[in-house]
C-alpha cells in the first residue's frame, strides 16, 4: 500500500507532556559528546543565564519521537515502518530546552512527494512549553522506500 497522499495537511493531537529531567539531559549530552559545562553542571548553566542545565540542540528528537510514532501508527497512512529511512532533520528554536521544561508536541504533515518510486513524507513537530510558548519546531523527512 503506497503512502496515503491525503496525510498532507493532517494535524495530530498534542502529545502528553514530557518533563525534561536533568539526568536525561546529561545522558543525552554524553551520548552526543556535548562537553559544554552548561549541558552538565547546574551552576555553570545558571552562571550563563539559564535556570537549569541546557539540553543539546538535537535533544528535541526525544520529544518529537512521540509525534512520529503517532504518524507511523496511523491506520490509513500506508507507511510500512520496515521500509522507512530517516532522510533529513532540522530544528528551529525560539529558545533552548532546559531541565524542568514541560513540553508538548503537535505534529503536522507538511508535504508528501513521490520520487523514483519512493515517498518522502515531511512532518513538523511544534514543541511548546507549559505556558504554550513555542520552544522549537523539529522537522523530519522520512523516506518510505517503494517496492524493489
Amino acid at each position: 500500500m503506497p503512502v496515503n497522499p491525503e496525510l498532507q495537511g493532517r494535524v495530530f493531537a498534542p502529545t502528553d507532556p514530557y518533563l525534561v529531567g536533568r539526568e536525561k539531559v546529561r545522558e543525552f549530552a554524553r551520548a552526543v559528546f556535548a562537553t559544554n559545562p552548561i549541558n552538565h553542571d547546574p551552576a555553570a548553566a545558571v552562571a550563563a543565564g539559564y535556570r537549569d542545565i541546557v539540553a543539546p540542540p538535537t535533544f528535541a528528537v526525544v520529544v518529537q519521537e512521540s509525534t512520529l510514532a503517532q504518524l507511523l501508527a496511523e491506520p490509513d497512512a500506508g507507511i510500512d515502518f520496515s521500509r522507512v529511512v530517516h532522510g533529513e532533520q532540522r530544528f528551529s528554536y525560539s529558545r533552548p530546552i532546559v531541565a524542568g521544561d514541560e513540553l508538548t508536541a503537535t505534529l503536522s504533515v507538511t508535504s508528501i512527494k513521490t520520487l523514483g518510486g519512493n515517498a518522502m513524507v515531511t512532518a513538523e513537530s511544534s514543541i511548546v512549553d507549559a505556558t504554550g510558548s513555542h520552544v522549537v519546531t523539529a522537522s523530519s523527512t522520512l523516506v518510505v522506500r517503494g517496492d524493489a
